[in-house]
């Protein structure tokens, strides 16, 4: 059974369409289970001054897509890099365990998105945290780490 919050962000979410002159932008997911997840992000002096998305699946990753820019809009990008999975699933009052991995498709969106601002502004990303390469601590979604 969802939440309260999962079913009113999944029934009217938020901050879900495209930005056409995104900064950044991630695509995550596994078409396998069929959740998939677009970020696009603009930056203005390493802030992150809007974020939109676009999920396609399950209640629970369409829910997360919408509860995910209210998290991040307003931070830094170094801010942005510590948000989890937990907090997400917290701001959402959570989920069952088995639909936790949509809410890490937020985590590793965000990620995914500043990972292609860096890209596209010749910033080196090496050092970033779960994204840099060989890590072995991410999932491998954003194609950027070999995890």
């Amino acid at each position: 059974m969802h939440s309260e919050k999962v079913t009113d962000n999944f029934n009217h979410p938020h901050n879900v369409e495209d930005i056409l002159d995104a900064d950044g932008i991630g695509e995550v997911g596994d078409p396998g289970c069929g959740d998939i997840m677009r970020i696009y992000i603009k930056v203005v002096n390493d802030v992150i001054v809007d974020i939109k998305s676009n999920a396609f699946g399950r209640c629970a990753a369409a829910a997360a897509s919408s509860m995910a820019p209210e998290l991040v809009k307003g931070k830094t990008i170094g801010q942005a890099l510590q948000l989890t999975n937990k907090a997400v699933a917290d701001a959402l009052d959570s989920l069952p365990p088995a639909k936790m991995n949509c809410f890490v498709l937020v985590e590793e969106g965000i990620r995914a998105a500043i990972v292609d601002y860096y890209e596209r502004n010749g910033v080196d990303f090496s050092g970033m945290d779960d994204c840099s390469p060989g890590c072995g601590d991410c999932c491998g979604c954003c194609g950027h780490c070999g995890g």
